[in-house]
């Protein structure tokens, strides 16, 4: 049972072929919106829950982190110099 109410506005062009798809359908402009609503969250991996997209994105952005290894305590103040360094000799600038 639909208990929940939704609201939004949008263009003339978008409502038009909204009505239109429905009428083509022969479904009400509620149960095209539904199906619409269900196919996006279908296609945008709802289901994956927020441990797993943290580990996947983790994981991809782990290929762009560089590590600094020393026996340098106060490394973690000279770290915009190191970084510097670093650049300047991959980049050659």
């Amino acid at each position: 049972m639909k208990t929940e109410v939704y609201s939004w506005r949008v263009s003339p062009d978008l409502k038009t072929g909204l009505e239109r798809e429905a009428r083509r359908r022969k479904m009400s402009l509620s149960a095209v919106l539904d199906l619409a609503a269900q196919d996006w969250l279908k296609r945008t991996d709802v289901d994956q829950n927020d441990d797993e997209k943290q580990r996947n994105l983790h994981q991809a952005a782990s290929a762009c982190f560089g590590i600094f290894a020393g026996d340098d305590p106060r490394r973690s103040e000279k770290v915009r110099q190191a970084v510097r360094q670093r650049l300047r000799r991959r980049h050659g600038r």
